[in-house]
């Protein structure tokens, strides 16, 4: 048996099969995506539904009042008018570049809670990602570590995890001193 054939029958196809289990078990769920998808600007805006968007924005009451909700819903219909109505926004693909041309048309002023959303839906996938991170490192210091160390200790060590950039721009013999 070659090393090649031992990396991708042995190894290399057991990882993807691992990977492709565990996005399957994070993502059982996959409304937040449907709805997430309702801002792509593709085939002239054709996943738009104004429903699924203002549930989107009652998920998130810190940053959606419901006075505001109440708002995005008349918003929305004139976005979506204003948007299949100018040539700009027709040959988008993706929410970035939406994003980005809402800001260079100024549409983020005229329609706020709609740049919200497209914002929100921008970082939902960084954000669910380092959470999810964050808790995996907290189960495996918790699991490892349980029965060893006490929880004070215990959260200094997930403080120093989670908040792994700040402690980057620290140095070796700040720490020691």
């Amino acid at each position: 048996m070659k090393n090649s054939h031992h990396y991708q029958v042995e190894l290399f196809y057991i990882v993807i099969d691992m990977q492709l289990q565990e996005l399957n078990s994070h993502f059982e769920n996959s409304e937040l995506l449907l709805y997430v998808a309702c801002l792509n600007p593709d085939n002239l805006f054709s996943a738009f539904n104004k429903e699924k968007l203002i549930w989107l924005a009652q998920f998130y009451p810190s940053d959606f009042s419901t006075i505001q909700v109440s708002f995005l819903d008349n918003q929305l219909e004139t976005y979506m008018h204003d948007m299949r109505s100018t040539e700009e926004f027709l040959a988008l693909k993706g929410i970035g570049q939406l994003a980005e041309k809402m800001v260079e048309m100024k549409k983020d002023v005229s329609y706020p809670l709609v740049y919200s959303l497209v914002t929100l839906a921008l970082i939902l996938p960084i954000a669910i990602a380092t959470i999810e991170r964050d808790f995996s490192a907290m189960n495996i210091i918790k699991n490892r570590l349980h029965n060893r160390i006490g929880d004070q200790w215990m959260n200094d060590c997930l403080v120093i995890y989670i908040e792994k950039d700040i402690f980057k721009t620290i140095k070796c013999e700040e720490i020691m001193q």
